[in-house]
């Protein structure tokens, strides 16, 4: 039933921005759940061509860059006033790749932000498997298809089941995000995951200058 309600909901799409009117809506909001798609998996060779955007209202709005551009182009002025806005909590999964784009292409500081991916870790240390798939499967019980994950992203018309599945990954990350919290909280770990979600940005900025395994001896 979950699934079924999950997939009749239809996004909103935008090129480029968001309109005045949806940032001020999300403006208004405790919190957003965010993600990206890009070209592959090195954002400074692999563009940006989607964000996707949701509140706890199930609002998702989907941001389409066809085309390559840089930070400089100054792009997606609202994506940005958002992504920095210090009253909304951006909540992703794997927020390491998301925020170190997003810095790339839009010259976004994401502030505050949240990552499922490692609140996963250092609340559900009974398992190796963090990602958003297994977090829906097991807390909200819901089996997300991942089918499009690794589809492009570029091309002119975007399938209805890659909107779909670009639309359902913010959705489903409202409730992962609240199990998740409250797992933190259960097990008195929510100021260690503030302290590691901290030094994200610093983490991003070592990844965009190419650096690798540089924690290691």
């Amino acid at each position: 039933m979950a699934e079924m309600l999950v997939k009749s909901l239809k996004p909103d799409f935008y090129e480029l921005d968001l309109p005045d009117e949806r940032l001020k809506h999300y403006l208004t909001k405790p919190l957003v759940t965010v993600d990206t798609e890009t070209r592959g998996l090195i954002p400074r060779r692999d563009r940006l061509c989607l964000i996707q955007i949701c509140d706890e209202d199930g609002v998702v709005s989907l941001v389409r860059y066809k085309h390559q551009f840089q930070a400089s182009d100054n792009l997606g002025a609202n994506v940005k006033k958002l992504l920095e806005a210090q009253s909304v909590l951006k909540v992703f999964h794997f927020a390491r790749f998301d925020v170190a784009v997003l810095k790339y292409y839009l010259n976004a500081v994401v502030s505050p932000i949240f990552c499922t991916k490692i609140g996963s870790k250092l609340v559900r240390t009974y398992t190796d498997r963090h990602s958003l798939k297994d977090l829906s499967r097991e807390l909200i019980k819901v089996e997300m298809d991942k089918t499009d994950q690794s589809s492009d992203w570029a091309k002119d018309g975007l399938s209805d089941s890659q909107l779909e599945y670009a639309a359902n990954d913010v959705r489903l990350l409202i409730p992962i995000y609240k199990q998740i919290r409250d797992l933190l909280e259960r097990e008195n770990r929510t100021e260690l995951a503030q302290k590691v979600i901290q030094c994200l940005p610093a983490v991003c900025d070592v990844d965009l200058g190419g650096w690798t395994n540089i924690f290691e001896h």
